[in-house]
């Protein structure tokens, strides 16, 4: 049977993805309901939140608008993000759902269709996409805007479980792993490094564009993401009260946020205890520090005599430090590289996905409890702003 929830997925045919496109829909359902049922569609207008109602819309809006209305849908990266669409079955689809018609604060403020009309459009648009799907040319170029959707998708589901978190409702479906037993830092050698994605080789996201060689010095970085227990130690050292750790932004940002320990942690008394989707929980002190703004991770660092890795490093761990216990997948863990265009770089159609944040954001590695396994992709370059912390975020260190 093939694994659809696997990063291999980048590069398989039409009936693994038409598999996966449906594995998403149930998740993004699954995931919905869990509002539904603890009565909070209306979520507070925070900037690291969406109102889940909307967001439902949004995931069927845009696999409509890439795929169902888009006449240059086989056509892949080079398709013409600027030729007119065909019309949505929905007729108010694009002032409703397009972010760039529909801005962050506004969501809150207008009339969306209710849950019932929103489940009847993903299952048209799903419909309409599986039936699109079926006859696609099975290439890359065919098949990217159906990888595409997908991953967009994944990637609304796990905001909606980062949202739970954020609000205090369950989320029955995600899974939490068991700690792992401590390794020893890895050492990975002096090397060259292909840092970005090859071509021809399955779906490619455009900040990804291309695979280029990178000299890499000998350096020593964590087996896994830093513990609670290695946390706590900063925190018991004063570490959220001496400026002599933080940058400049992230002393301003702890004294704005009158931060103490980690997001969500309600007691530190007695072993950690966190709030985790709405349940007073007792995390092991093995397990990774989650709820980390950049900042913390690179304050932790700098009072360890430790840095952050850049995202090459990462990546050159994650493939030659396998064998001596590397280890990741359990948070998104922050890097010391800022979100930036590799050389060459030219935006896909979806012409707001990179473009906006390079400069402003941080790359992150890996993936976390709430993300799909289709998204764990080591090239993967998730990116956020330094002061976010409702994301399952981590980090692991590197010796100076």
């Amino acid at each position: 049977m093939v694994d659809i929830d696997t990063p291999l997925l980048r590069q398989l045919g039409r009936d693994a993805l038409s598999l996966a496109l449906i594995d998403a829909r149930n998740c993004s359902l699954r995931r919905f309901a869990s509002f539904e049922q603890a009565g909070m569609l209306q979520v507070p207008c925070w900037p690291e939140l969406e109102p889940p109602l909307w967001l439902l819309g949004h995931v069927a809006w845009f696999q409509e608008y890439w795929i169902g209305r888009n006449v240059e849908r086989y056509r892949g990266a080079q398709a013409d993000p600027t030729r007119p669409k065909l019309a949505s079955i929905l007729p108010q689809a694009d002032a409703w759902y397009d972010p760039t018609c529909v801005p962050h604060d506004q969501r809150w403020l207008r009339h969306w269709p209710d849950a019932t009309e929103t489940r009847n459009y993903l299952v048209d648009t799903l419909e309409a996409t599986l039936d699109l799907l079926a006859n696609a040319p099975e290439t890359d170029e065919g098949l990217y805007f159906f990888r595409l959707a997908l991953f967009h998708e994944d990637q609304c589901a796990e905001t909606l479980a980062c949202m739970a978190q954020t609000v205090g409702i369950p989320m029955p479906d995600v899974v939490v792993p068991e700690p792992c037993t401590p390794r020893a830092a890895v050492r990975v050698p002096h090397c060259r490094w292909s840092l970005g994605r090859p071509r021809g080789e399955g779906f490619v996201f455009d900040n990804e564009k291309w695979a280029h060689e990178v000299r890499l010095p000998e350096f020593e970085i964590d087996a896994q993401p830093v513990s609670w227990a290695q946390f706590l130690e900063f925190i018991d050292d004063g570490g959220y009260e001496d400026p002599r750790w933080w940058s400049e932004a992230g002393w301003a940002w702890v004294q704005r946020q009158a931060r103490t320990a980690p997001r969500h942690v309600e007691q530190l008394r007695h072993g950690v205890l966190v709030r985790r989707f709405g349940v007073l929980t007792q995390v092991p002190l093995a397990a990774p520090v989650t709820h980390v703004s950049c900042h913390e991770a690179e304050a932790w660092c700098r009072w360890a005599g430790r840095r952050l890795p850049f995202e090459e490093e990462w990546e050159a761990a994650h493939a030659l430090g396998r064998r001596q216990g590397f280890r990741s997948g359990e948070v998104w863990e922050w890097t010391a590289s800022r979100f930036e265009p590799y050389a060459g770089f030219e935006p896909d159609p979806y012409r707001h996905y990179s473009l906006p944040c390079f400069g402003t954001h941080w790359v992150l590695k890996g993936g976390s409890m709430v993300t799909r396994g289709r998204l764990k992709d080591p090239k993967y370059r998730h990116f956020l702003l330094p002061e976010r912390d409702d994301v399952f975020s981590g980090f692991r260190s590197c010796a100076l």
